[in-house]
């Protein structure tokens, strides 16, 4: 028997990860991370629950990925850290792993592949990778020979007809798999609530030249740094109009670094500029290439808006956001559109210039014609929200598939595939994992409950001081704030006259106990505070004794 069992990214924005397992052999497809929302303090990434992999390590054969974006890869570290198996990729997406892998000081096996030349995984396995276009270079999805059929994994794709590296994605050979016969197609389902064609990365470099010879002051376009091929046209753009380009955010410098050692991107070094220098230089002869655009508080662009650092953007300015919020960024995107307004700059995004940005996702459209291509005798969305998923199934039936034809799969599901049917089967260990920076420690989520009630309800620590031997009250409680509304700060003093009141009728003998005075310690000032507020802040309690 096959199995399919999707560790991450079926029913979220990232964490991609997903298992085949064939007679005793697996092979994962991608580790990918995803970033935390504003209710999750102290967390800085979110990984899958890799419990599967590591008490089956003995079976895991490799890992493959489809391309460079750290919901793809950037979980790979905290895998190879326990369970050291050879990772295949393409050339830029190895380096994008190398850097993540260096980064987290972990070692190991990465095997450069091509396009269209098959390879070996284990005894089970036979993959070739196909080129797919996506918005960073050497994307691909993997066609899947197994004993029980042949699986095609899109990847992160999209069809532009003119790419602007001029590979397109592969439907040829998709299509001639096909023919042959494929047992199960997973494709990715980001897009697939959208019923306009996703548009052609020549949209954006036609805006931007139109964009950029108006304008009369200094540039800034704020940008995944991961987006090369946008960067590229940019990068033309800026020479053909004789601006230098300055980059910002440790991301940018190093992935256009990166892909120019690679080949990736041919631009003299004469283009560029530190970006101290940037306030010296004509304004009309500037173009900065930032990151930020998703208004994280750390990056680039939100040091422009606010002047921290040797720039600041103002009247005269032209902002361009190359990129669509994030769900769940919107909030923090609009406040940084309004800082950039009060500044005086022009600010361009794209909801009032949609020309400023284009998807890297097939739309429901492109996602039906590779259906309709590949015939695959089983489906299942990958690479979604619940409703994403959801869309690209009723997609697949309007393309002429089956219900029983069509899976709908959650993380941690287990899809069984023998004698060419499919069904569910079962689940395994999944969830996510909460990291701190650099994956110093894991955050679990009774420590993340703990912070967010601490953000809503604020802090009270509590002190005691008892006398030695006669167990006597000597002070206290004394209580002190920390997160509390300026009323709440004003109740102190009368929460610790009634909470003493409370604490004396605590015997002399139980007194005697520390663990159980910080207990009752803490009881009487919840008690206390609950006559007079709303409020449940934490209690900290602390005893000396004299």
């Amino acid at each position: 028997m096959l199995q399919v069992i999707p560790l991450g990214g079926l029913g979220e924005i990232g964490l991609n990860s997903l298992v085949i397992a064939c007679n005793g052999e697996m092979l994962l497809i991608d580790a990918g991370l995803m970033f935390p929302s504003e209710g999750m303090p102290g967390v800085d990434i979110i990984i899958p629950d890799f419990t599967h992999l590591k008490q089956n390590a003995a079976c895991l054969k490799g890992v493959v990925l489809t391309h460079g974006h750290e919901d793809h890869l950037g979980a790979l570290p905290y895998l190879l850290g326990e369970v050291n198996v050879p990772v295949y990729g393409t050339r830029f997406t190895l380096a994008m792993a190398r850097h993540r892998l260096d980064e987290l000081g972990v070692e190991a096996d990465l095997r450069e592949i091509e396009p269209r030349e098959p390879f070996n995984v284990g005894t089970m396995f036979k993959v070739e990778a196909s080129r797919v276009t996506h918005t960073v270079p050497d994307a691909v999805g993997f066609i899947i020979r197994t004993p029980e059929g042949t699986f095609i994994h899109t990847g992160d794709f999209k069809l532009d007809p003119d790419p602007i590296d001029g590979l397109r994605t592969d439907l040829e050979r998709w299509g001639e798999a096909g023919e042959e016969g494929v047992l199960c197609l997973l494709s990715d389902s980001t897009n697939s609530e959208l019923t306009e064609e996703t548009g052609s990365e020549r949209v954006v470099e036609q805006t931007f030249e139109r964009l950029f010879q108006g304008a009369t002051g200094r540039i800034v376009v704020a940008l995944f740094s991961s987006n090369l091929h946008r960067v590229r046209h940019l990068l033309a753009l800026a020479e053909k109009l004789g601006r230098k380009v300055a980059l910002q955010g440790r991301s940018m410098q190093r992935n256009v670094e990166m892909a120019r050692q690679l080949g990736y991107l041919d631009v003299p070094d004469s283009l560029f500029v530190h970006l101290d220098t940037v306030p010296l230089l004509p304004a009309q002869r500037v173009l900065v290439l930032t990151t930020g655009a998703q208004g994280e508080p750390r990056a680039g662009l939100s040091q422009l808006a606010s002047g921290d650092g040797p720039l600041k953007v103002g009247p005269g300015d032209l902002v361009v956001l190359s990129s669509r919020p994030i769900p769940g960024n919107e909030r923090g995107v609009g406040a940084l559109i309004d800082q950039l307004h009060w500044r005086g700059a022009k600010v361009v995004y794209a909801q009032v210039e949609p020309g400023v940005h284009v998807s890297g996702h097939a739309s429901r459209p492109q996602q039906q014609r590779v259906l309709e291509l590949v015939r695959p005798s089983h489906f299942i969305p990958v690479h979604g929200e619940g409703r994403h998923l959801h869309r690209h199934l009723a997609t697949a039936r309007e393309a002429g598939l089956e219900p029983a034809q069509c899976l709908l799969a959650q993380d941690g599901d287990v899809v069984g595939f023998e004698e060419g049917r499919g069904r569910f089967t079962g689940s395994v260990p999944s969830g996510r994992i909460f990291k701190d920076r650099f994956g110093g420690g894991m955050v679990t989520p009774d420590t993340l409950h703990e912070r967010v009630r601490l953000s809503e309800t604020g802090l009270v620590a509590a002190v005691v001081v008892l006398q030695r031997g006669t167990q006597q009250l000597v002070g206290g409680p004394q209580l002190s704030g920390q997160g509390l509304s300026l009323d709440e700060q004003v109740l102190l003093p009368r929460v610790a006259q009634d909470a003493r009141a409370l604490f004396e009728e605590l015997s002399v003998q139980l007194r005697g106990d520390d663990a159980l005075v910080r207990e009752e310690l803490t009881r009487v000032v919840r008690r206390a505070f609950r006559l007079y507020s709303s409020k449940r802040p934490l209690v900290v309690p602390m005893v000396v004794r004299v």
